[in-house]
């Protein structure tokens, strides 16, 4: 009963077609594994604007959206409606072509990344052996989309906005991209349906997550903290800053284009979060043993829906850094720690089993981590924060 619960989207499909001639039924397959993608996804975007918003209510000691339906739940469809029936403005001095394509690549390109992704056993569009690479080959397209709309708006705002995007993006890969390094080190293989089968393993119980392994755990901070700014999220999310670029690259946008730019921000979101889900949380697989009887695609969204509530959280709390501050620790600290990190790695691979290799990968990191980030906190002379009226 719980392996057919666990795949039984992957038995509908194959029910759906295998009453189809033989010739069409690769294509068939295909298409529907799209469309459970197209639609899925979107659907959790509307979920998780009510969620953020009636979180940062909380946050803020306000109620949050409560008018559309009950409690608010209807919000997402309001705001659907609003979107479609919105006045699409161009400016008459922007590129209109690329104006209107801007949106559509950023989508597009985001949801190729779902393609590689496993959503649980046996649930991945593509089982491709360069899963990982194929990822951020095609995340990297989503710096072009950005600048494609600030620069066809001939807005000084605009281009602005985008060049600070494109900047911090670029910045923020690099780090990204290192941090999975050390994954496929460990794993030996670039597909992420092998990086999850891998940790899909128990001792006395307990999961081999590689996020319980100092190196492990290193990785997924600099992972999440590069992550929340290529999806431009607080405290990240200079390039929209309102009190300076009005909103940043998107600001000639309305109607259902802003809308679009707002999904894909969503979804670059949940990617990201399922990736890092897949690289350091085991993917699909379940926290404890005894809990393996739960449908691995409910541990996949669970852990992608807790990535989110940890994204709105920052946003509620954290403030807005300076652009000197978000490229200082990027390249200053950021970077570095990832670069050592693929060290450690290394030496965890090579130390064999035992205590010992826990002691010097855990020692190596703290050291580190002190000796930068107090090196970096000296040279800009950082006092105690202290606060006081406006005269």
């Amino acid at each position: 009963m719980a392996t057919a619960l666990d795949q039984i989207f992957v038995i509908l499909k194959h029910w759906i077609v295998g009453v189809l001639p033989a010739a069409l039924q690769p294509l068939v397959g295909v298409v529907l594994s799209v469309v459970a993608i197209i639609a899925t996804f979107p659907a959790l975007f509307a979920l998780t604007t009510v969620l953020e918003r009636k979180g940062l209510g909380r946050i803020q000691n306000r109620i949050g959206p409560n008018r559309t339906g009950p409690y608010g739940i209807l919000q997402p469809v309001a705001d659907g409606i609003k979107s479609l029936t919105k006045e699409d403005i161009v400016p008459l001095s922007a590129d209109a072509v690329v104006h209107f394509l801007a949106p559509l690549v950023l989508v597009v390109v985001v949801f190729l990344g779902f393609a590689v992704l496993p959503m649980g056993r046996n649930m991945q569009l593509v089982d491709m052996d360069a899963g990982l690479l194929f990822f951020f080959a095609i995340g990297a397209s989503t710096e072009l989309s950005i600048f494609m709309a600030g620069w066809s708006s001939r807005n000084k705002y605009s281009l602005l906005g985008a060049m600070r995007a494109v900047a911090q993006m670029i910045s923020y890969e690099v780090p990204l991209l290192m941090s999975s390094v050390a994954v496929v080190m460990i794993t030996g293989s670039l597909s992420l349906v092998k990086i999850v089968e891998a940790q899909n393993q128990y001792t006395w119980g307990l999961p081999h997550w590689y996020i319980f392994t100092p190196w492990g755990f290193a990785g997924f901070v600099m992972f999440a903290t590069a992550a929340t700014a290529e999806t431009n999220r607080s405290p990240f999310d200079l390039p929209e800053g309102e009190s300076e670029l009005v909103a940043g690259y998107f600001t000639e946008y309305s109607g259902f284009k802003f809308a679009l730019f707002f999904l894909g921000e969503y979804l670059g979101m949940f990617s990201m979060s399922g990736l890092g889900a897949a690289l350091y949380l085991g993917g699909w697989s379940a926290p404890l043993a005894v809990l393996s009887f739960v449908p691995s695609w409910i541990w996949f969204f669970s852990k992608v829906m807790l990535s989110i509530c940890v994204f709105i959280w920052l946003r509620g709390t954290l403030p807005r850094l300076r652009q000197d501050q978000l490229m200082n620790f990027a390249w200053k600290f950021v970077l570095p720690m990832t670069l050592l990190n693929l060290l450690v790695a290394g030496l965890w691979r090579f130390l064999g089993d035992g205590w010992m290799r826990w002691v010097v990968c855990s020692a190596i990191l703290l050291i580190a981590y002190v000796i930068v980030g107090r090196a970096e906190m000296h040279r800009k002379h950082y006092g105690p924060r202290s606060y006081r009226y406006a005269e």
